[in-house]
């Protein structure tokens, strides 16, 4: 029993923390399991038990509180953090409506993009953004069971160097990458433009969250677009995103002892079924053979993001022989002449990290100390990044 009474940093500090994480693991690991074997019924039952959990709510209030990057960063309501007694009183709050929220409006603030044009990062306040960790805690292992192994973006134990292998294992000397082209797909503002009922169709959810996660959609709605756009910058909107994204891995795929003329066949094992696709949220790469149709392949994840609202980018999207190279998640991939595979870092990434160096080292206004503490982390982001991962 946790008692409210003192609400103060140390009562705060003195919380079961690990307790917690145990907890709500143990509750997710059930609702996983559940829909692994179907029990759908039985999933939503226990994502009532997660918006229920006190471990939960106390879980989502730290993360979006402290431990986020942008946990200083303001909604509409002008709030930027949030006093020990304000949180103990956030976790009454969640406890008493986290079964039918209402979600305030967004605070829109222009990001410029490489290209020159701007997207708009849309920010709940700190209130809003705590039910979404709580929705998200509730909503990740149900739909963990059902996502597709090539899919990598914001899914817990997977990152960029997962996909950065899977790319090396389909295009290395071995896999005879020099005889193989690249899809580069690119998808035309993806997250302004997710139809809200490819998200709520696929949604396995308990009926209050489902509407929890419905007002989430309308409060970040564009007047031009009402049915469609997941707002960036929420908790739950990389998830919604991987939820209607979902499937698309798996419209290309080709038989792993290719030969001319041989067909896949209901006898064909999944053992030899390779599907090289992969995807990272929005980005995409899938990797062709020589007699595979690229515009066949192109129309059929067309048809399947038209059913989503969303279209493929005809200016960014291309076909790349993997002797030319293309760039994905920072790094620039190709297959050299003489048949092996190259990885490094993008032209762009290393210009950016470049320029920030640049402007710690320049500064006049930082002495030998400061500069050191404040290029300690860049260096070591890029070690991380891209030299440990050769």
């Amino acid at each position: 029993m946790i008692r409210h009474g003192y609400k103060t940093s140390e009562s705060w500090r003195a919380l079961p923390w690990k307790k917690f994480r145990s907890n709500l693991f143990r509750l997710q690991k059930r609702v996983y399991k559940a829909v692994q074997v179907g029990d759908k019924r039985k999933a939503r039952s226990l994502q009532k038990l997660i918006l229920k959990s006190t471990s939960a709510r106390f879980l989502a209030i730290r993360l979006v509180s402290q431990l986020n990057a942008g946990k200083k960063t303001a909604g509409i309501d002008g709030k930027k953090s949030l006093s020990f007694e304000e949180r103990f009183n956030l976790e009454e709050l969640l406890k008493m409506n986290s079964g039918n929220w209402k979600h305030q409006g967004l605070r829109e603030i222009p990001i410029p993009k490489k290209d020159g044009t701007t997207r708009m990062l849309k920010i709940p306040t700190i209130v809003d953004r705590a039910w979404q960790c709580l929705a998200k805690y509730a909503l990740e292992p149900a739909h963990e069971a059902t996502f597709h192994a090539r899919s990598y973006g914001f899914r817990t134990g997977r990152s960029a160097h997962d996909a950065q292998k899977y790319i090396f294992s389909n295009l290395n000397s071995n896999a005879n990458g020099i005889e193989k082209r690249v899809i580069e797909l690119d998808i035309e503002k993806c997250f302004d433009r997710i139809n809200h009922s490819a998200i709520m169709d696929e949604l396995i959810a308990p009926k209050g969250l489902k509407l929890g996660i419905f007002r989430c959609l309308k409060a970040g709605v564009n007047p031009e677009f009402p049915e469609q756009g997941t707002p960036q910058g929420g908790v739950v909107s990389p998830l919604l995103a991987n939820i209607a994204l979902n499937g698309i891995e798996s419209i290309h795929r080709y038989h792993a002892q290719y030969k001319e003329g041989k067909r896949i066949t209901p006898k064909t094992s999944a053992e030899q079924i390779a599907e090289p696709s992969i995807r990272y949220a929005d980005d995409m790469v899938i990797i062709l053979r020589p007699g595979d149709d690229a515009t066949e392949i192109l129309e059929r994840i067309s048809e399947f993001l038209r059913k989503r609202g969303m279209n493929v980018s005809q200016k960014k999207t291309k076909v790349t022989a993997a002797t030319d190279g293309f760039d994905f998640l920072g790094w620039h991939f190709k297959v050299q002449k003489n048949g092996k595979f190259k990885s490094s870092p993008s032209v762009d990434n290393f210009k950016a990290f470049r320029k920030k160096v640049k402007h710690i080292v320049n500064n006049s206004n930082y002495g030998a100390t400061t500069k050191a503490e404040r290029l300690a982390p860049v260096v070591r982001g890029w070690r991380v990044r891209f030299v440990h991962s050769k």
